[in-house]
Parts: structure tokens; sequence; C-alpha cells
């Protein structure tokens, strides 16, 4: 099959770049042989115009994929992306060579992720609290215990030698 210039064009652009994806992954998505993309690929790369984009921004490989992205790269991309309207944001999304659905994703993510940072401090505030009244749950089980024990010795002790207000009248005399 005869393949159009603009064609091939599309899919050497699709293998390099920010964005770049394997040609065996680009064979299965076209459903065009894979060797045939990586001769396009090599041709290309004599062609002048047509080797990998040269642009570098700061703390990025050229190659490197927007899966690839540190968290941190990832949050800059985030932040940089709040309060720009729709041409300004379609700009930076082509620049960065993200799509949107991305971007919303990391987003998403990175809201979850400070509001379970916030449920977990009043978690372990909650669970400081638990322990503070299982302590003094556990210290009154032990006085009670120990009050329960006296009160049993003290009936022994009656049984044993009496009852002590019964002695007391004995001796006063009454």
């Amino acid at each position: 099959m005869v393949y159009s210039e603009k064609f091939k064009s599309q899919m050497v652009s699709k293998l390099v770049g920010p964005r770049a994806v394997s040609a065996s992954a680009l064979a299965v998505e076209v459903g065009i042989h894979q060797p045939t993309l990586s001769r396009w690929l090599r041709e290309a790369r004599i062609v002048p115009g047509m080797t990998k984009q040269t642009r570098k921004p700061e703390n990025r490989v050229p190659s490197q994929r927007p899966q690839d992205w540190s968290p941190e790269e990832k949050l800059r991309a985030v932040v940089e992306s709040m309060g720009l309207t729709d041409e300004e944001l379609g700009a930076f999304l082509r620049k960065e060579g993200l799509h949107q659905a991305q971007l919303d994703g990391w987003s998403t993510a990175a809201r979850s992720s400070l509001s379970v940072r916030k449920g977990t401090k009043k978690a372990s505030a909650e669970a400081k609290r638990i322990r503070e009244l299982e302590r003094e749950l556990h210290r009154k089980d032990k006085a009670l215990a120990e009050t329960a024990a006296l009160l049993v010795l003290k009936k022994k002790a009656r049984a044993i030698w009496g009852d002590e207000d019964d002695a007391m009248e004995l001796k006063s005399g009454k």
C-alpha cells in the first residue's frame, strides 16, 4: 500500500518528541506493520527538518513522556495551568505535550491526596483521644477491682473476728 508523505510525516511525529510512542504501540493503534513505521523513522532522520524535537523544558529530558514525569513535574503542570483561559490552556498543553485528560487526572489526584492528608490529621487526633479514654478506663477498672477486693476482705475479716461495732459496745459496757 502507498502512503502519502503527509501521512508518513504524521506517523513519524508520533514516534518522536515529548509524546513519543513506541513503533510497536503505534503499529497496533494504526494498523501498520512495526517494521514499516521504524523504516519511516530511520528515513526521516536523514531528511532535514524531520529529526527529534529539540525542546528542553526545565527539569525534563526532551523525549520523556508525560506518563514518566515525577510527581513534582506533574504538580508544577497542574499549578501552572490553573486560571488559564481556554486558549492559553490549549497553548500550554501543546507546549508541554499533554492532553487535557492527563492534566485533569493529575489535578484530581492532587486534590484527593490533600483531602486524605486532612482526614488523616483528624483521624490521628481522634485516635489519640481514643487512646487517652482507653487509658483512663483501664485505670478506673483497676481502681474498681481494688475497691471490690478491699470490700471482700473487710467482709471476711468481720466473719473471722466479728463485728467491730459489737466489740466496741462490749468494752464500753453498754
